[in-house]
């Protein structure tokens, strides 16, 4: 706190001096100590408050700008004021001063939260993907700036509480736990950028209750002789060499419809996967890079694969001849008759309309992996045959996602454990 001696000059309590744009060690003020101008260093100081209708202390921080006029900010506790929580609240404030201090944050910088956020963007474009920077596009459009936007608050005014609130106002509009995780994660990457600018002390999305990550428990898959019946119906079709590969090869969505001509080596029997098609929004992105690096990677090309992928490629050059002045020559495997890449929504509407017809059990188009990876169980591989070939970064990956056991496996084990149970009880 700040008062005056008997001679009118201003003592601290509780200060810390912070050195800003010099290389001269940080001066250290202690109780008691007198306040020194000094233009190499900037005063932190601060106070515990309370304030009617609040039920915890917030702390009063004190600042001076270059020119010497005096800049204030609060910083919100969680300490209540009830009980015996004073020395709580002083330790408190105790971390706070030495958070901001340590930060040497510049109080003068009132940067407002949305211009921040879109200038921060705006700077990422030259250093992320383009389909990543569309998606945090999409993401801050949709739901951080008609949110943040007409609140009208400044970066230092985003406080803890303010994201969570933010987090519980779009579980209750009815967003997964998953997506509000998402946008946390676009906020914080911006905040950090904020942090690192001096113009708070710390990130606010660190300090709130994170909504708890769901692990997807819907996921399905197609046993061996469902796959059978998949493989039949789709034949002929416009899905056939999707649903093909997809199953073969376990690949994304991204993969498979990113598949183009000049990734098949039929010559050394290999096909390499380095073009994905993904869908941000409504806008369809193509690009030369795949979900991580396990991902891009060469395939071996089994003779009956390479056998039905020329027969798609000669069958692609009929329907060029049939329509000379139509047919688009995309280069890409999955095409429409009319040579045009298949879209992805297109792919997982289709999909849907197959299974639907043929009276199959309802999956999502995703599930083809998943299917893929518990066939190859069903077969006998272990977990690291299995990341190998899904490609997945990590071995936990496999282990979270696809390692299903069908029902056959289940009755076999529970048959197996009731037949030894019954000789125990027989002895």
């Amino acid at each position: 706190m700040i008062g005056l001696d008997g001679q009118g000059r201003l003592f601290c309590d509780i200060i810390i001096l912070v050195k800003y744009h010099t290389n001269k060690p940080p001066y250290l003020f202690k109780k008691g100590d007198l306040f020194m101008k000094n233009s190499d260093i900037r005063k932190v100081t601060g106070c515990l408050h309370t304030k009617e209708g609040r039920n915890n202390y917030y702390v009063v921080l004190s600042s001076y700008d270059d020119k010497g006029k005096r800049i204030r900010k609060s910083v919100y506790t969680d300490i209540p004021i009830k009980g015996d929580t004073r020395r709580k609240a002083k330790a408190k404030l105790a971390e706070i001063l030495a958070e901001y201090s340590d930060e040497c944050v510049d109080f003068s910088k009132d940067a407002d939260f949305m211009d921040f956020m879109e200038e921060w963007l705006e700077t990422l474009k030259v250093s992320i993907a383009s389909t990543t920077h569309n998606s945090y596009r999409y993401t801050l459009t949709g739901h951080i700036l008609p949110y943040f936007k007409p609140r009208k608050l400044k970066v230092k005014d985003v406080t803890p509480a303010v994201i969570q609130k933010y987090v519980n106002d779009k579980l209750k509009e009815g967003l997964s736990p998953n997506t509000v995780r998402k946008h946390l994660f676009n906020i914080s990457k911006c905040l950090d950028s904020a942090v690192r600018q001096n113009i708070i002390a710390f990130n606010p999305v660190k300090r709130i209750e994170m909504p708890k990550k769901e692990r997807y428990t819907g996921a399905k898959y197609y046993n061996e002789s469902q796959i059978e019946k998949l493989l039949e119906v789709s034949k002929g079709g416009i899905l056939e060499i999707v649903i093909l590969l997809t199953l073969f090869y376990g690949l994304r969505r991204s993969e498979v419809l990113g598949l183009r001509w000049d990734a098949v080596d039929f010559e050394n029997k290999t096909i390499t996967i380095s073009h994905t098609v993904v869908i941000v929004g409504k806008t369809v992105h193509r690009q030369d890079r795949t979900k991580n690096d396990a991902s891009h990677a060469p395939l071996p090309l089994p003779s009956k694969i390479a056998l039905q992928l020329l027969e798609w490629k000669e069958r692609q050059q009929e329907l060029k001849a049939l329509q000379p002045n139509d047919y688009q020559d995309s280069g890409y495997i999955c095409t429409k008759l009319n040579g045009e890449p298949l879209p992805p929504n297109f792919v997982t509407q289709h999909f849907t309309l197959l299974l639907k017809k043929n009276d199959m059990p309802r999956i999502r188009f995703h599930d083809l992996r998943h299917s893929s990876a518990s066939y190859l169980k069903y077969l006998g591989f272990d977990l690291k045959e299995i990341q190998t070939w899904l490609r997945h970064k990590d071995i936990q990956t496999t282990m979270n996602i696809y390692t299903h056991l069908d029902m056959e496996a289940k009755e076999n084990i529970a048959n197996s454990l009731d037949a030894r149970f019954e000789l125990l009880k027989a002895k």
